[in-house]
């Protein structure tokens, strides 16, 4: 029987809807879509875009993915996709693909960074590279290269860009775009747990009795989590109860019970505010047993600044007496002064007493790093004091329509549901608290409340931080491609550490660099300044996705540096560089990601690239045969003075010679090429594999030579190599062909099993082994191993500098509100939030190449109340200007959307680099995480 296009697809997606929701199917129905479907791959992969870590079926036919559909067997989503989701193929096949690298040349065809574009080889494109990689390793040594890093990289790209990177040319400006959303956690995990990542997983959501959502969308930015958050309202509703926490109501307001709007910064003061019911009014509900056993009370300066540029960097010179300073104007140094001084204000006067401040002091702003002590729970009440629900409500109310005693009696249903014994309790966030100028404290605040009720890394209980990209865990936090991080949890500035990871990569001692302090805004700070010479853009969009981003793009134009992107599709950071690289997606590669439940997951190469493209990880081991021994394993000096050894003769004893290339030693050493290409045999057989095989097209490589494959299976190499350093540490991971047979498994997997719920005893295999070790019969072991070791002291500062040991426990940190850097006043008299929407992700760079989504969101709109646009003289539909402190763009008024703020804020998602919102967002960063604020700057709002 044959079938028309639309009789197929109608019985395709009506099969798959029934499998997924378990629904039997008619005979005819299965029949027709059976041969519909005839001569169709499937195969499992991972969806492309966020954290929650969806599992789809793809299927291919005749060297491309004709079909995608949700799941079934997948844990996390249970055959369901989002509408982003149902687009993972097309993606991949958007008009304008990048096929071949494109360089700026002149007319006689020579690099020209103020040329056009032009069509170049892979040769020639790494022939530019290596030239200027040399010399800005002459110009600056290893901190004058830098990669910008990503949290969508697969886990192999991410670890193969750090070992060259950091093994290779001994830099450590190789920072990834989780920087911008996921940091925050990640030090709030450092300094409460000792290591990364969530305690609990997704199984919580059905396990619960309250959802509160503290600045997360999760309708729009995790919609197949919060399918499962209204499937457990709905199971129980009268039971069940739904919190909103946001500055303006959007989607997820939709569901909820209550819906508290605040005012920027304010979540700060309420998570304080629960913590003082659950202190001053309710202290039979603590449970001091598992305080006494698993808790200790900590605090940390307050007077840290907010992670802008200081007095006496290059670009804030001269100051000049109009009040602009180097490249910065007047109207910016009003907001980065703040960094140096800060004048303490009425509204965060009260939070600030018990340090000693007083409303209209001076504080002067000193790098306080991650530095914390010690205290009494005597002292963390003492601390508590202020935040009475008359205090809380007066600064957080976030609505001014709203009646005070309306938001008081919200605010203390909310502590109700938390102290209420027998309640279980899941705080889930993401951006809201991550982007945030004290964003790794308001992090910790969260676990202060789950601590003190132990409701914490239980079924059912526990603060939750929801990652925003696919693998900001698998990537960027496990395999470390921080600036300042190693394998599993490792840091560069630790000895035992680096010679840890260099015994492993089978390198000399010395040659990795102790010093990791250029995140994501330091890179681009020091391309600004002039010390980075050379930057490579990796698998994300930074100069779209980075605050005050027009200082950004002006030094990559103007300055002397080479900008490299490689890419999928043109966007901004393309636009803005000297060489363009096209790169695979990805499922033209083998991979894997990690999830926001510590749930890693691998793919197969499902179809062979487009035109010349090449995977990310092909990119890197072929810039790695241009460098040598010789070339890098010299001895260098680093602008703080500290000196890199010359450990090319310690290389030599290595078996190594000047002219070994790090290929040889990083990539294709003897332990690589153990790992055999075998066609005939799971997981391989059947599937292509560009980067091992080559493939059929032929492509030319960086040699001049067709690309046959490096003739090893280089994907199962660095996964195993990788996992090799967390298996016996608590970050266990399977081997490589296990992933191939199952849906993920949450790390750490112990004996083939995986850990649901980490640092209980019942459910973690480490916890149960601490605590038997320890001997207290605890039902808990936080046994991560960083920070634990303190000073003692009290709110104001250390009393004690001997450290005492704190083994197996977590911390409750004394942390005050205070206001951002920037908020409105009489010229810029409204608060500014940036965001995403459900059809799109991040800069759009994909989705927007997506007709169905095109189409559905096809611009970025200020969405704003109908009273402000009165008060402005606008009205739905109008153009209008969005202005701050660093630039303006021009966006449609939109006053009945899906996203409805309260007076005096607006919202303008950053998806459209037409309306490209950052350029007015302030490059502001929480001071210990070095996490971008997006969320909160001054703008004002005028008819365009």
């Amino acid at each position: 029987m044959s079938l028309s296009r639309r009789e197929f697809l109608k019985s395709s997606a009506a099969a798959s809807a029934a499998a997924a929701v378990g629904m039997s199917v008619p005979a005819e129905l299965e029949a027709n879509a059976a041969s519909a479907e005839s001569g169709w791959r499937w195969d499992k992969a991972a969806c492309r875009f966020c954290g929650t870590g969806c599992g789809i079926m793809m299927a291919t036919k005749n060297g491309k993915i004709v079909a995608v559909k949700g799941d079934p067997a997948a844990p996390v989503n249970r055959g369901l996709n989002c509408i982003k989701g149902y687009f993972n193929a097309k993606i991949m096949y958007g008009a304008d693909r990048l096929t071949k690298p494109l360089l700026r040349m002149n007319s006689q065809g020579e690099f020209d960074k103020h040329g056009k574009f032009g069509e170049v080889s892979w040769q020639r494109a790494f022939d530019e590279m290596e030239k200027n990689i040399r010399k800005a390793l002459k110009a600056s040594g290893p901190e004058g290269v830098a990669v910008f890093a990503s949290g969508q990289y697969t886990i192999m790209e991410g670890y193969a860009a750090q070992k060259m990177m950091k093994g290779g040319f001994r830099s450590n400006a190789i920072d990834p775009n989780a920087r911008h959303c996921m940091a925050s956690a990640v030090v709030g995990f450092y300094q409460t747990f000792g290591i990364d990542e969530p305690s609990g997983c997704y199984d919580d959501i059905e396990l619960t009795d309250t959802v509160v959502s503290w600045g997360s969308n999760m309708a729009e930015m995790h919609p197949i989590l919060w399918s499962r958050v209204t499937d457990r309202k709905l199971s129980d509703p009268e039971r069940v109860k739904v919190i909103n926490m946001s500055t303006y109501r959007h989607r997820t307001s939709d569901l909820a019970d209550i819906e508290i709007i605040f005012s920027p910064n304010t979540d700060l003061a309420m998570w304080n505010y629960i913590a003082r019911e659950i202190v001053y009014n309710n202290p039979d509900a603590i449970d001091w047993d598992f305080l006494k056993k698993n808790i200790i009370f900590a605090a940390s300066p307050v007077n840290m600044g907010y992670g802008m540029r200081r007095a006496g960097e290059k670009s804030l010179t001269p100051v000049r007496p109009d009040g602009s300073a180097g490249k910065y104007s007047a109207k910016e140094m009003q907001t980065i002064s703040h960094e140096m001084v800060h004048e303490v204000s009425a509204k965060e006067a009260p939070a600030l007493e018990p340090y000693g401040y007083k409303e209209g002091d001076k504080m002067v702003n000193k790098p306080a790093g991650l530095k914390h002590w010690e205290i009494s729970f005597e002292e963390y009440k003492k601390f508590l004091e202020p935040y009475t629900l008359d205090y809380v409500a007066k600064i957080s109310k976030g609505d001014p329509d709203e009646p005070l005693d309306q938001f008081k009696e919200k605010l203390q249903t909310l502590a109700d549901l938390y102290i209420e014994k027998g309640r279980k309790v899941v705080s889930f966030w993401t951006m809201g608290m991550n982007q945030h100028t004290r964003g790794t404290w308001v992090n910790t605040l969260s676990y202060n409340v789950h601590f003190m009720l132990n409701k914490q890394a239980l079924p059912g209980s526990g603060a939750f931080s929801l990652t925003g990209q696919p693998s900001a865990c698998g990537t960027a936090r496990e395999v470390g491609t921080f600036c300042h991080r190693l394998p599993a949890d490792m840091m560069v500035k630790n000895p035992h550490h680096r010679k840890k990871t260099e015994n492993r990569w089978k390198i000399p001692e010395g040659t990795l660099n102790p010093v990791g302090n250029q995140h994501i805004m330091k890179i681009h700070r020091d391309i600004e300044d002039g010390l980075v010479k050379f930057a490579w853009v990796n698998v994300c969009n930074a100069y779209q996705d980075s605050a005050s981003a027009k200082h950004w793009i002006k030094a990559a134009r103007t300055m002397d540096n080479f900008i490299v992107t490689s890419d999928g599709y043109p966007g901004i950071s393309a636009m803005v560089s000297d060489l363009v690289l096209p790169s695979a997606m990805i499922y033209e590669k083998w991979g894997a990601y990690g999830n926001a439940e510590r749930r890693s997951q691998h793919w197969r190469q499902q179809v062979i690239p487009v035109g010349d493209a090449m995977s990310d990880t092909w990119q890197w081991m072929e810039l790695s045969k241009r460098f040598t021994v010789k070339d890098l394993w010299g001895p260098y000096t680093l602008r703080n003075g500290k000196k890199l050894a010359d450990v090319r003769q310690a290389a030599h004893e290595l078996g190594y010679t000047d002219d070994t290339t790090m290929y040889e030693i990083l990539y294709a050493n003897d332990e690589a090429k153990s790992y055999k290409i075998d066609m005939n045999s799971f997981p391989q057989k059947g599937y292509d594999n560009s980067d091992c095989s080559g493939d059929s097209r032929n492509v030319i490589g960086g040699d001049g030579k067709v690309v046959k494959g490096c003739g090893f299976m280089v994907h199962q190499y660095l996964w195993e190599e990788y996992a090799s350093f967390g298996r016996g540490h608590g970050h266990d991971l399977a081997d490589f062909v296990t992933y191939h047979k199952v849906r993920g498994l949450k790390w750490p997997v112990v004996d083939g099993k995986e850990t649901p719920w980490r640092f209980n005893v019942k459910y973690d295999p480490y916890a149960a082994k601490a605590v038997a070790k320890s001997g207290n019969g605890s039902t808990h072991a936080f046994y991560g191993p960083l920070a634990k070791a303190l000073t003692q002291g009290n709110l104001l500062g250390i009393t004690d500098k001997k450290k005492k040991p704190l083994t197996d426990k977590a911390k409750i940190f004394a942390r005050p509100y205070m206001d951002p850097p920037e908020m409105p006043d009489a010229e810029y008299d409204t608060w500014l939030c940036t965001g995403r929407v459900l059809e799109h992700w991040h800069s759009g760079t994909m989705t927007m190449r997506v007709p169905e989504l095109f189409r559905a969101v096809p611009e970025a709109l200020c969405y704003m109340n109908p009273k402000t646009a009165t008060e402005k003289g606008l009205k739905q539909g109008d153009l209008c200007w969005v202005e701050s402190r660093r630039g303006k763009v021009k966006a449609h008024v939109e006053t009945r959307g899906r996203n409805r703020p309260p007076r005096g804020l607006v919202f303008v998602p950053w998806f459209d680099e037409k309306v490209f919102i950052n350029k007015v967002c302030l490059d502001a960063t929480c001071p210990q995480s070095k996490q971008t604020d997006y969320k909160k700057c001054a703008v004002k709002i005028y008819k365009a």
